[in-house]
């Protein structure tokens, strides 16, 4: 496996300034990704965790501390970094398509190559037959699978999953999950993402970050390999074994304080 390190995180500090006293939502937090991790964020509400994704896909800048990317700063937001948000916020005036082609599109690439890129996206997230469609046609979870698809098509170096599967119906987000894995496992993705399930991050991910309260910091890193172990087929998700249920419990406990 290539442990190419992407992103260095460093003393990280991020205040928002108020009428008053700033306040500080994320406080010395240090973190290293690399290349083919699959990071889950959990922490109470509150906690700085979407503040520290978007910290990450440059939308909020650092008020102390480093960031680096390929040991280069960060000023802004670029294709390098992916995000897919829990509202899909699609562009509602193009196609399905239209959609995942604009980032190749931006990038200025040859049409048959943005057609290729698209069609291969949308082959990999089950949404070829509605490709031609407006997204007002779509479902929560088609949308969801489109915003997917288009994140992806950029080929960026991680993809930020922020709740992307929190407002959707049980049983979709199982099918989600597993789609989200199986694209991880065959494209060697990089993947960080925030959630509020503790039973999603066991599924998922191989680091899981556990956040304090407000302002948050990382108190506990755990590896995990229940993603690589046996899948139950029916639910699409991870055997529950004595070693899960007692990670689990420990977790909740830890975010509970």
């Amino acid at each position: 496996m290539n442990n190419e390190l992407i992103i260095e995180i460093d003393n990280l500090t991020v205040d928002y300034p108020t009428d008053n006293e700033p306040v500080r939502a994320l406080d010395r937090v240090d973190l290293k990704i690399c290349q083919h991790d699959f990071i889950c964020v959990l922490g109470p509400s509150g906690c700085g965790k979407s503040t520290l994704l978007n910290v990450i896909a440059g939308f909020t800048q650092p008020s102390d501390g480093t960031f680096l990317m390929h040991g280069q700063p960060v000023a802004g937001p670029d294709r390098q970094r992916g995000v897919v948000f829990q509202s899909a916020s699609l562009y509602p005036w193009m196609s399905v398509r239209k959609n995942v082609e604009f980032g190749p599109k931006i990038k200025g690439l040859p049409a048959t190559e943005i057609t290729r890129i698209a069609s291969h996206y949308l082959e990999q997230v089950h949404l070829l037959e509605v490709a031609d469609q407006p997204p007002f046609q779509l479902s929560g979870g088609m949308k969801q699978r489109v915003a997917l698809a288009r994140a992806l098509a950029n080929e960026p170096a991680i993809l930020l999953l922020d709740e992307p599967f929190g407002a959707l119906d049980a049983l979709t987000r199982i099918h989600m999950q597993q789609l989200v894995r199986k694209i991880w496992q065959q494209d060697q993705n990089t993947i960080f993402m925030i959630t509020h399930d503790v039973d999603e991050a066991l599924s998922l991910g191989t680091r899981l970050l556990v956040m304090s309260k407000c302002p948050g910091t990382i108190i506990q890193e755990f590896s995990v390999d229940f993603c690589d172990r046996a899948i139950d087929e029916h639910t699409g998700r991870v055997h529950v074994d004595a070693d899960y249920l007692a990670l689990r419990e420990e977790i909740l406990d830890l975010i509970d304080v």
